[in-house]
């Protein structure tokens, strides 16, 4: 089986990352995700650079998507929120945004209307699996899961749909951002809950996994 090199983003710009994309660091990367609240001017250097396919899902940070507006998306990426595509032989979803937490806020939802919107990916996920053999193999999010590497302020409580989604799809990874702290003086960034390995990404990894063959 081969192997995709993936970058993956949220929440904070590095400079540092700036100088690494130029000089080559980032060179096997195959594939740029980023999981909400950047600047969009700083996806756009970074695929630009590595000219490889990006997809992106809007934080609450993040404008809301208006086609007609070239400020509310990525150049050269792809917003794959409640989409799914296929980049070669590796299956992506998109959720983005996070709880409400505020009535005006934008790329915010409350449990219900989280659902709302996991259910409108149902039939996407049903049709890979009878195409593919399988639903997933990566969701990025921009909010984690209820109860998994979220925190108990009103801004940071995860959403229950993704939950949800995880035991639908059941993809391999789910990766996310939005919360970006330490508890116990340990790093949460990673879990296996089940089926998926949920990894926090922030502010930026890069993670490499198996491409496996279409059923």
């Amino acid at each position: 089986m081969s192997l995709v090199k993936i970058l993956a983003l949220s929440d904070q710009v590095i400079e540092r990352v700036y100088s690494l994309t130029t000089s080559g660091h980032f060179k096997d990367v195959d594939l740029v995700v980023g999981c909400g609240d950047l600047p969009y001017t700083y996806l756009e250097y970074i695929v630009t650079v590595l000219n490889v396919p990006l997809y992106y899902v809007p934080g609450n940070h993040d404008p809301d998507f208006n086609p007609r507006d070239a400020r509310s998306k990525v150049e050269g990426g792809s917003n794959l929120d409640l989409r799914t595509a296929r980049c070669n032989q590796t299956l992506i979803g998109g959720f983005g945004g996070c709880i409400r937490y505020r009535p005006d806020g934008a790329n915010q939802y409350t449990q219900s209307e989280a659902y709302q919107r996991a259910f409108q990916m149902a039939p996407q996920l049903l049709l890979n699996r009878i195409r593919y053999g399988r639903a997933l193999d990566i969701l990025i999010s921009h909010s984690p899961p209820f109860g998994i590497h979220d925190d108990n302020d009103p801004a940071h409580h995860g959403f229950k749909a993704l939950n949800w989604l995880l035991r639908l799809a059941r993809p391999r990874y789910l990766f996310h951002g939005h919360t970006h702290f330490f508890r116990n003086n340990i790093a949460e960034h990673e879990t296996v809950s089940e089926a998926t390995r949920i990894i926090n990404v922030y502010p930026y990894r890069t993670i490499a996994i198996e491409q496996r063959p279409f059923a």
